[in-house]
């Protein structure tokens, strides 16, 4: 008999001899402490109930989150690279690729407490105080448009908190309605009459241009450019006191933009002449299909159009790449439009 079978016979033997015992007490460990059981009983329930005392702000949470989270999740939320995102995805659930995140997704804000308080930030488990958790949990909120920016999160107004999804669960009843589909015998041929294709697929910057495809577009860009022209001619001198604001509030771009003399495409592209500029027109830098399908019906960056697409980027260009969520403030708007009026080519 080999080593290792002998080992295993002499396990099973002293279990069968000594299950009698298993019932009675062995003497070891001791009752755990209250403390230590505080310590393990960290679940909140969907009402609240586990909660500990106290409260966070937005503006609080936001501090914190570029801190200890944007490493990971973005300075709005919306995702580095394969972490998640947990802001946007509004409307996606039906997609064929859904985005969900904490607004789009997620039915209890318990969900979002619980986890950021037991498991966050990354490899830093358990170092938030609650009053931190409170505060980064009502900055996520705020980055899915569910409460303003003057909201207090505590264990007194998290009730109030009304999430999207919470409606959107039903029981789990796949046993009775799908798992009969898949234990029949497979057909292995001839299973389908008729094949065929359904949809195909199309990325504009590889299709070849037909000369009737050009002519096209000629009218098109002759246009675009008029408009350019209108706006640079009609474009007053920005009030320096709003480019002022406007510089504060372009904080909320510079993770994805940059602004000035070596300003360069970084995940989003670079912002020097963006008031009045054609739409997808920056040298080197890799438009979505949606913004290119737009540059080519004429789309041009008037203040107008800026403002509509800043004050929701997914709403205005369903399918964008933009991840942020818009600015909400009229004032904001205004401001940025001037602030970003005054960066030429």
């Amino acid at each position: 008999m080999s080593k290792y079978l002998e080992t295993a016979a002499l396990l099973a033997a002293t279990c069968l001899i000594s299950a009698p015992a298993l019932a009675g007490d062995f003497g070891l460990g001791r009752p755990a402490l209250p403390e230590e059981i505080a310590a393990w009983n960290l679940d909140v329930r969907p009402d609240g109930t586990g909660l500990p005392a106290g409260s966070g702000d937005v503006a609080t949470g936001e501090a914190i989150f570029a801190e200890r989270c944007a490493s990971c999740h973005g300075d709005f939320a919306e995702g580095v690279g394969n972490w998640p995102k947990l802001a946007g995805g509004e409307g996606t659930l039906a997609d064929p690729d859904p985005v969900k995140t904490v607004g789009s997704y997620w039915p209890y804000l318990s969900t979002t407490w619980d986890y950021i308080n037991r498991s966050m930030p990354f490899g830093d488990a358990q170092s938030l105080e609650a009053d931190e958790v409170y505060a980064i949990t009502a900055y996520i909120l705020y980055s899915n448009y569910l409460v303003d920016d003057d909201f207090v999160l505590s264990n007194e107004t998290f009730g109030d908190v009304q999430m999207p999804n919470a409606d959107g669960f039903i029981i789990d009843d796949r046993a009775e309605t799908e798992y009969p589909k898949f234990t029949g015998e497979p057909c292995m041929q001839d299973c389908k009459d008729e094949v065929e294709i359904t949809m195909r697929a199309r990325v504009l910057d590889v299709t070849p241009q037909t000369e009737e495809d050009a002519a096209t577009a000629e009218p098109v860009e002759e246009a675009a450019e008029a408009v350019v022209q209108e706006v640079a001619e009609a474009a007053p001198a920005p009030d320096p006191e709003l480019v002022a604001q406007g510089e504060k509030v372009f904080r909320k771009c510079k993770a994805c933009h940059q602004v000035g003399e070596k300003a360069k495409n970084r995940v989003g592209p670079h912002l020097n002449g963006i008031v009045g500029r054609a739409a997808g027109s920056v040298e080197g830098f890799r438009y979505s299909t949606p913004l290119l399908e737009r540059a080519e019906q004429g789309l041009v960056w008037t203040p107008e159009e800026l403002t509509a697409f800043l004050a929701s980027p997914k709403k205005y260009l369903k399918g964008t790449k933009m991840s942020f969520n818009g600015l909400r403030k009229d004032a904001d708007l205004e401001a940025i439009n001037a602030y970003l009026s005054t960066f030429t080519e």
